[in-house]
């Protein structure tokens, strides 16, 4: 099996900013030509072809759809990669900003309503991330800008993780 990029899979520009619709009609065709069921009256050889298709269809979707995994895709198909476990170099401001956060996320845990109104806010920050990206990446093809940019919202992410967490030891 000669590996695809997922973008070329499912006849997708090789971009940020997907039309998400077009993604999903795409990978419904593509599943429905390698489905491991359409094979089960083939030759093992086929089967274990198939099953490979699948997976790789699989896997570029969960990829492509979500905008923090669609952009790092990106950035690694243009030989960046974030190493944000280990790369967490960040602005004073923006790691100032981040205790910030999680401070008002353990002062809001008993109080639903202040929950949601970090989770907006944290909505619209995200928002103009999203935005950050989209624009580094597919108009100024920063990619610099744009990885860094992206191990923000990895930090972001985990907020919204932790509120929801939050919400959910309210909820039960």
């Amino acid at each position: 099996m000669q590996v695809i990029d997922y973008f070329s899979l499912f006849g997708m520009p090789e971009r940020f900013e997907l039309d998400m619709p077009q993604l999903e009609q795409a990978y419904r065709n593509v599943q429905a030509q390698v489905h491991p069921d359409r094979f089960v009256s083939k030759t093992e050889v086929e089967r274990r072809v198939a099953m490979q298709w699948a997976t790789h269809a699989n896997e570029a979707y969960r990829t492509l759809r979500n905008p923090l995994s669609r952009a790092r895709y990106l950035l690694s198909r243009r030989g960046i990669e974030i190493d944000a476990e280990r790369n967490t170099a960040m602005s004073s401001i923006f790691l100032t900003e981040q205790m910030r956060w999680r401070e008002a996320v353990e002062d809001a845990a008993g109080n639903a309503g202040e929950l949601e109104r970090l989770s907006d806010s944290l909505r619209e920050e995200e928002r103009e991330m999203f935005a950050k990206v989209q624009r580094a990446l597919d108009v100024e093809r920063d990619d610099a800008q744009a990885a860094e940019t992206l191990r923000r919202m990895m930090f972001v992410e985990k907020l919204r993780v932790d509120i929801n967490d939050a919400r959910a030891v309210l909820e039960s």
